[in-house]
């Protein structure tokens, strides 16, 4: 089967995409964006291959034995790649403190660190038993980090270990683990997965031709803020504006008007029937107003960036915030606590202020037409949403407002489009 590849390098987030002969989306994979560029596409791509494998895994099991098999198999298949990143993370932090503690202090640090990684595994393990687990982030850093920080706190002090010196270890390790070559693609766990989920000869023979089947790429093409430091020829790289375009129009062919809000920059685009880009504009001096200025928040606040939304939603009295200056993000909310501010009326208030960036940018580009697409990681925010909402109808009046669940990938989405018309 010929597929084609779209790569869509993010300030914080890389994105992949492929898509059959058809132009239908087989698979999709994301990662941290990384200082090793390469590694972060090789990383993203190889998730969306994984994908794809499931994806013809899906059409094989369900006839054989239904979709609960299936979600479960992928569940086993995400449980074996985070036990391998925990193993990969605990040799790093046992070496690490080998290295950087003081001597006296090392079989502290080593109790310290097997009780905290046996901990980890164990609710990772307890995780994919559970019939409802929680929600938390999908990158494994994000995650690993949550967890680690929390069990830190509790294990530590009885070892007589510090807690700082624990996060400073994580900190140098994290970096070392995402920066190292990974192999965690489809056939290296699948097996690993089945032995979990105690597969039938059915599922196992599924399983077989969706790992024999031939992926053959025929195309790709790269995107995004850091696009110049992809691994691609230059004829095989797009404007990350051409590719939001034409990736909105393709999830909803509707679309003539584009909002993009990603980690490092916003853009309003403005497209025709066919998703050709007729006129945009975009804020690329800094990140104030954009996903990573959100990051800086979640950071200040000790949250993960998926919790600041909910607890924005709970605002009864927003506060009014004039300025998205991510230098001054955190004396800004330190500001705004002492003076006895709700931390969800904080936040409430952040959000708007971002939103009218965002905003001022669709007015110079030719204002919100209908139909109106958002995407990019921060359409994910409900509380970002719902102040979109809000302000749109306030300026423009109703407006159809899309949003896919897989907006974050629609740069690389419209790059695979590429890809497929280059072949064409």
């Amino acid at each position: 089967m010929k597929c084609f590849v779209g790569i869509d390098l993010g300030s914080t987030t890389t994105k992949a995409v492929v898509l059959d002969e058809e132009g239908r989306t087989l698979g999709r994979g994301i990662t941290n964006s990384r200082s090793n560029y390469d590694l972060a596409a090789e990383i993203s791509r190889t998730e969306a291959f994984v994908s794809a494998r499931f994806a013809l895994l899906r059409r094989e099991v369900e006839r054989a034995a239904g979709s609960a098999v299936l979600d479960r198999l992928l569940a086993a298949f995400r449980l074996e790649q985070t036990l391998v990143q925990l193993e990969r993370l605990r040799a790093a932090l046992e070496e690490e403190g080998e290295k950087g503690a003081p001597a006296g202090a090392r079989p502290a640090l080593s109790r310290t660190l097997s009780a905290i990684f046996d901990r980890l595994v164990s609710e990772e393990e307890n995780r994919f038993e559970a019939p409802s687990p929680s929600e938390r982030s999908d990158f494994f850093r994000d995650a690993a980090g949550s967890a680690f920080s929390r069990l830190s706190e509790e294990v530590a002090p009885g070892n007589g270990v510090s807690v700082e010196l624990l996060a400073g270890l994580y900190d140098k390790c994290i970096v070392k683990v995402e920066n190292e070559p990974v192999e965690l693609g489809f056939r290296e766990h699948i097996g690993g997965a089945l032995r979990r989920v105690g597969d039938s000869p059915e599922v196992r023979a599924a399983v077989a031709r969706a790992t024999d089947a031939e992926l053959d790429v025929a195309g790709s093409v790269g995107t995004g803020y850091g696009r110049a430091r992809l691994p691609f020829p230059k004829e095989q790289i797009r404007s990350e504006i051409l590719c939001h375009g034409l990736g909105a129009h393709a999830l909803f062919p509707g679309t003539r008007t584009v909002l993009d809000i990603g980690g490092q920059d916003t853009k309003a685009i403005q497209v025709d029937p066919s998703g050709i880009v007729t006129s945009f504009q975009m804020n690329d001096r800094c990140a104030a107003g954009c996903g990573r200025y959100l990051g800086y928040i979640a950071d200040e606040m000790k949250m993960g960036l998926h919790e600041l939304a909910p607890l924005a939603l709970a605002s009864r009295r927003p506060v009014r915030i004039t300025s998205t200056c991510t230098v001054f993000a955190g004396a800004e909310l330190r500001e705004r606590l002492s003076l006895g501010e709700k931390r969800e009326d904080i936040l409430a208030g952040l959000h708007r202020a971002v939103i009218l960036r965002a905003m001022s940018l669709l007015a110079r580009s030719g204002g919100v037409e209908n139909e109106f697409t958002f995407t990019g990681g921060v359409a994910r925010n409900g509380a970002a949403v719902a102040a979109l909402e809000g302000l749109v109808a306030e300026n423009y009046g109703q407006r159809r407002l899309n949003i896919s669940p897989d907006s974050i990938y629609t740069g690389a989405l419209g790059a695979a489009l590429f890809a497929l018309r280059a072949a064409a």
